[in-house]
């Protein structure tokens, strides 16, 4: 198979902050950088010779995306299927849209994941309210996710008791749903695995995730986790890839519970907030990564140099005012990364702190020390 060379001109669906990044390694490495986002003015905008102000689901613009570019990958999952079809028809759409289309549809995901012996926690698909309600009644305690759209904790909502399911089920607008199993975790960690179309492997060393509302607040690398865990996880990342066939990246989400079982929970085909501090820990970027991958280069190694960390930035250190970020990066080791996003809001990601350290606390404690700047010297303006 025929490797993409540096002059070529890879297409981008979607132009958020994955989008961003990764065309910035792109033209790091003499790409031409093409976008299709709903928004001209989106964050991938400063760095593309070209945008296409286009809905996610508008095959023409697909196509016309496609047609001017040697391939296309992608920074967010929910992409049209027509959409998919139609740039597939132009230039080589990695990852494949059979696998984009598996994943982007969580009882599909379910399904698939199930099918290929992965392992996961028990889960039941609902499509009314009487199934919302036999879930609750044989598995408990759940959380119930829309199977398309969502994230960073939307389409989601958690049932403890019965009184719980009516207003569940309307928040999701009764749409078809998967309604898991709540687990006791330990911890939560995700793998980042590449594969390029001829068959090479690479897989990130796993990272350490912490979330506050349903939304990732800080990860770091390498997980300080036992060994077998590592292990374990590298090994379902890997055997994944390759079931898939995938071509490009694939970040796979577990939890380990508090007895020391490893679970699957979610796929995102494609760059993830878990991986931002493979740029400053890492011989190869997550980003870089995917550039190496969906061109049919040599992957890069992912061999973690020293533990990083990051802490992610949202919209609410702007409701006072511009944050001082020169008293975070007066911290050792501390870096400053911004999306370019118009209009700060809650719960918006604008940017992420990283930081490195000589062991993984160190990292974590040096990023968490800067931002702790940012949220004091938000509170005393």
């Amino acid at each position: 198979m025929a490797a993409i060379p540096p002059g070529s001109t890879i297409g981008i669906l979607g132009g958020g902050q994955l989008g961003r990044m990764t065309g910035m390694a792109a033209r790091s490495m003499g790409y031409n950088v093409h976008v299709l986002d709903p928004d001209a003015n989106c964050a991938a905008a400063a760095v593309a010779d070209r945008v296409i102000a286009a809905k996610f689901d508008d095959a023409d613009a697909a196509a016309d995306l496609a047609r001017n570019c040697q391939v296309i990958t992608l920074e967010i999952e929910q992409i049209g299927v027509d959409a998919l079809a139609a740039a597939q028809q132009y230039a080589p759409v990695r990852p494949n849209p059979s696998t984009i289309r598996i994943i982007q549809d969580r009882a599909l995901q379910k399904r698939w994941l199930t099918d290929s012996g992965a392992p996961i926690g028990e889960y039941r698909e609902v499509t009314t309210l009487e199934e919302l309600v036999a879930a609750h009644k044989d598995l408990g305690s759940l959380f119930v996710k829309s199977c398309r759209g969502g994230y960073d904790g939307r389409s989601q909502a958690r049932i403890e008791s019965v009184s719980d399911i009516v207003n569940a089920w309307k928040s999701l607008g009764g749409l078809r749903s998967v309604a898991e199993q709540t687990l006791e975790l330990d911890v939560e960690l995700s793998v980042m695995v590449a594969r390029r179309p001829s068959g090479e492997v690479r897989v990130f060393p796993p990272a350490l995730n912490y979330h506050e509302r349903q939304i990732l607040a800080w990860s770091v690398i390498p997980a300080p986790l036992p060994a077998p865990v590592l292990r374990q996880a590298d090994e379902i990342a890997r055997g994944i890839a390759q079931t898939f066939q995938l071509e490009g990246i694939l970040a796979v989400e577990m939890f380990l519970l508090k007895n020391g079982t490893l679970l699957v929970n979610e796929l995102a085909p494609r760059p993830h907030n878990s991986f931002h501090e493979t740029e400053v820990a890492c011989a190869t970027s997550q980003f870089e990564q995917l550039v190496r991958a969906v061109c049919d280069l040599p992957l890069g190694d992912p061999t973690a140099l020293r533990p990083g960390a990051i802490v992610n930035l949202f919209g609410e250190l702007w409701e006072r005012g511009s944050p001082r970020f020169e008293a975070a990066l007066a911290h050792s080791g501390v870096r400053l990364h911004l999306y370019g996003k118009r209009g700060a809001r809650a719960g918006r990601k604008m940017g992420h702190l990283s930081a490195t350290g000589s062991t993984p606390t160190e990292a974590l404690e040096r990023v968490t020390a800067a931002f702790a700047e940012l949220t004091e010297n938000e509170s005393n303006q």
